[in-house]
């Protein structure tokens, strides 16, 4: 299912932006207890490790994309991000960058190590084997394998600890990990591209294009973040999407693309169908759909999840479970706006990504979101605004759950 390089080409790429990711840093937010001499500096090289964080994104599921950068005596000598596909850790692609130049250094990482064995050995055993001597961690490990263990095991071996630096951020990185694990589903936005008054296409079913290019562009980039991409049948007859991400370089693996179909209604010749053996292609039906059907999407390289169903389709909370157990740790939600309504009104939604361009459809155009039952002002799903960003004449909302 993932398509892994080498250890010894991930070294590479680490190593051409070593000079670039030594520049990258962030003040000092929320580290508490820490030599006022040090926080600037720990801040700033937690701020590298979350920036080569960021670039797994999508890319390193099940497992959480991880940032560590090895500092000596103040200079940058060893970096990794996890490896596609989650192998080998950041931290051992680290050390082997580092070489000997590992013992006594400062190792930043921005997920405490793991301590246990799994299908590699334990990352907090290389670091003490390679002699390093200090360990800032951005965030805890929410598995329960780990959870503070990790960071006893480093303190057992005589390394200094240290917690707390650019813990906001490095949680905000790990929080479709830590959603997969606490809940046992994926970490859920949901994309919306619309006019001013919510609309996704005319009366009619035009919808291409109603945002502009740069808008366009920042949509495949957000698909490029996730593991996943999930539309409803409705979506797959209305567009025939590809739901690929089609900027050069942006991903090393394909995102795999589910569509929720209780009754198998997809055609056979749909362009996520055909190219099911290229590209990871799941579809979320009901149990109990034609068996028939199911063989063919099969035949096919279709990825089949069965779940139970409701009176509008599947049952989407058991179908974000199963993508959960299967390792989904990030998924986008693209339409249409039926499961758009659903995943609201289950309260399943916990980010938006909205795209909105500055034009007026009127009421008898397609609704970005359907109805679902809200009578009450203390019954609408409320959410914060983290950022808006303009892109061309469009612009870019980015919500959070309200907790």
């Amino acid at each position: 299912m993932h398509r892994q390089n080498s250890a010894g080409s991930v070294r590479a790429a680490n190593s051409s932006g070593l000079q670039r990711d030594r520049r990258i840093g962030l003040l000092a937010s929320g580290a508490r207890g820490l030599p006022s001499g040090m926080i600037g500096d720990d801040a700033t090289h937690m701020g590298a490790a979350l920036a080569l964080a960021r670039r797994g994104l999508g890319n390193t599921w099940p497992n959480p994309s991880v940032g560590c950068v090895i500092v000596n005596n103040g200079r940058v000598v060893g970096r990794a991000v996890t490896a596609p596909g989650g192998r080998p850790h950041a931290e051992p692609q680290a050390l082997a960058m580092a070489a000997s130049a590992a013992r006594g250094a400062t190792a930043y990482v921005t997920l405490e190590p793991c301590c246990h064995h799994g299908r590699t050995p334990p990352c907090t055993d290389a670091l003490i084997a390679a002699g390093i001597a200090r360990v800032v961690i951005g965030a805890r490990d929410p598995d329960p394998r780990v959870d503070g263990q990790g960071v006893a095991r480093l303190r057992a071996a005589g390394i200094k600890v240290e917690q707390g630096v650019l813990t906001n951020e490095a949680n905000d990185v790990l929080a479709g990990f830590r959603q997969r694990i606490t809940t046992g589903r994926p970490l859920v936005t949901l994309k919306l591209a619309s006019t001013l008054d919510g609309r996704i296409a005319t009366h009619g079913g035009e919808s291409r294009w109603i945002t502009g290019p740069a808008a366009r562009r920042a949509a495949h980039a957000l698909r490029a973040r996730h593991d996943a991409i999930l539309v409803g049948v409705g979506t797959v007859l209305a567009d025939d999407p590809d739901l690929t991400c089609r900027l050069p370089g942006c991903r090393p693996t394909p995102v795999v693309r589910v569509v929720a179909d209780s009754h198998l209604r997809t055609p056979l010749t749909a362009r996520l169908i055909v190219t099911a053996q290229e590209t990871p292609t799941w579809m979320v039906l009901r149990a109990g759909a034609d068996p028939d059907r199911r063989r063919a999407f099969a035949d096919l390289g279709v990825h089949l999840l069965a779940v139970g169903g409701t009176p509008s389709g599947v049952d989407l909370r058991a179908g974000l479970r199963a993508l959960g157990d299967r390792g989904i740790t990030r998924l986008l939600v693209e339409g249409g706006a039926q499961i758009a309504a659903a995943l609201l009104r289950d309260g399943l939604t916990d980010r938006i990504a909205w795209f909105h361009a500055p034009g007026i459809m009127g009421g008898d155009g397609w609704p970005a979101v359907e109805t679902f039952g809200v009578d009450r002002l203390d019954a609408m799903p409320r959410f914060v605004r983290r950022r808006s960003v303009p892109l061309g004449d469009d612009v870019l909302s980015e919500f959070v759950r309200q907790a």
